[in-house]
């Protein structure tokens, strides 16, 4: 017989702090940009997604998880992909300076 004590619990408990988020049930194209869109339109787009973030009562639970998936797409955590790819890669020099000493 297996042993389910070492199971995970329900996914329900990991992703919980999404029903709460400010952007449920808001339209993902705030959030994830369209093929081909750049400049200005882009930067526009952003700066609303990041506003509905900026007023989140899971913003910091947001940006935690983007990061440790390493969320590839959208504004996470009031973040866009650049802005996470920085904080990403920062961390991984950081990592490896400490495995070095």
């Amino acid at each position: 017989m297996a042993d389910t004590r070492r199971l995970p619990g329900p996914n329900a408990d990991i992703w919980d702090w999404q029903i709460r988020g400010s952007c449920r049930g808001m339209d993902s194209a705030y959030f994830f940009h369209p093929d081909g869109e750049r400049g200005p339109a882009r930067a526009r787009r952003e700066a609303k997604a990041k506003e509905v973030c900026q007023h989140c009562p899971v913003i910091a639970q947001c940006r935690t998880h983007a990061l440790a998936v390493q969320e590839p797409y959208g504004i996470w955590g009031g973040l866009s992909e650049s802005e996470r790819e920085v904080i990403i890669k920062a961390r991984k020099r950081q990592q490896l300076a400490v495995a070095a000493s």
